[in-house]
């Protein structure tokens, strides 16, 4: 590929740079659904929810990471995916992730008096997204 074919994607998070290269097009999931960004991408700022950055490298490898929200922007100059959690897909742990799904599941089921449904409801999108990012990486 050649470098106009691509554009240069930085993925932050407030503890570390996750990946910052050339890619031909990432995915990721907006407020409003689904977005796919490829070179020349119309200029954006968006906040994203949590699930998964999907990227194909400039040679044609693909990676995933999972992140907990964030924003994104698109510039002519490049994308830059900015998180408030990035974890690389095989960097996540699944028994954790199943756990904090289950205790979710848990106090949806049986709320009591004092349950905080937004925040529950976060906690469950957030385990459901890393274990589809787990699943997508292990494929």
């Amino acid at each position: 590929m050649t470098k106009a074919m691509t554009t240069h994607l930085d993925v932050v998070s407030a503890e570390t740079s996750l990946f910052s290269g050339r890619v031909s097009h990432l995915s990721v999931t907006g407020q409003e659904g689904e977005l796919g960004i490829m070179p020349g991408h119309t200029p954006l700022l968006t906040a994203i929810k949590p699930g998964m950055v999907t990227l194909v490298k400039q040679g044609g490898g693909e990676e995933v990471i999972y992140i907990s929200g964030g924003f994104l922007e698109v510039q002519p100059g490049g994308v830059t995916v900015l998180a408030d959690t990035a974890i690389r897909g095989q960097d996540l742990d699944q028994a954790k992730a199943e756990q904090a799904e289950r205790a979710a599941k848990e106090q949806l089921s049986n709320p009591s008096k004092d349950i905080d449904y937004a925040l529950v409801t976060a906690q469950l999108a957030q385990a459901v997204a890393q274990l589809r990012a787990i699943k997508l990486t292990r494929r």
